[in-house]
């Protein structure tokens, strides 16, 4: 339809029928690719459970020696695209990956802080983080309390 609206000759129509016709195009194109999140339900399950799985090996063996984990590296272990493994999770759980990084982190720094035997700089190194400073920052921000408040209170 494009097509033959650009082989007619020009009127005061012309701009906003090729201009429709285009968006009509591009929403096909948009229920396609959101489509293919739906059609592959079981497999996109599956590479989230693969995610969760990666991300608590690489907090408990990983993190202290390569750094904090990020939605790159789980993509790339996945063989997605960054951009389309973080839609792909989006979609399936409801969440964004970064957010379910940030959880985990912080589940692993609560078991991490009821061992009092661990210095706060301890538990962040071994979750990656390379000051200690950002983990206390992380920690309150995600909870309202430092480590050490949640310490205390644990």
């Amino acid at each position: 339809m494009i097509k033959q609206e650009l082989q007619h000759p020009i009127d005061r129509h012309s701009r906003e029928l090729i201009v429709s016709n285009i968006e009509l195009l591009l929403n096909y194109c948009l229920r396609f690719y959101d489509r293919q999140f739906i059609t592959r339900e079981e497999i996109n399950h599956s590479v989230v459970k693969k995610f969760i799985s990666l991300l608590d090996e690489y907090i408990a063996r990983k993190a202290e020696r390569e750094g904090l984990p990020t939605v790159a590296y789980f993509a790339d272990r996945c063989c997605y695209s960054t951009k389309y493994f973080g839609e792909l999770v989006k979609t399936e759980t409801g969440r964004t990956a970064k957010s379910l990084i940030s959880d985990r982190l912080l589940s692993a720094a609560r078991q991490l802080l009821v061992d009092e035997t661990l210095t706060i700089t301890q538990v962040s190194q071994r979750l990656g983080f390379e000051y200690s400073q950002h983990f206390v920052r992380f920690f309150k921000a995600q909870t309202g309390k430092t480590p050490s408040e949640y310490r205390k209170t644990a």
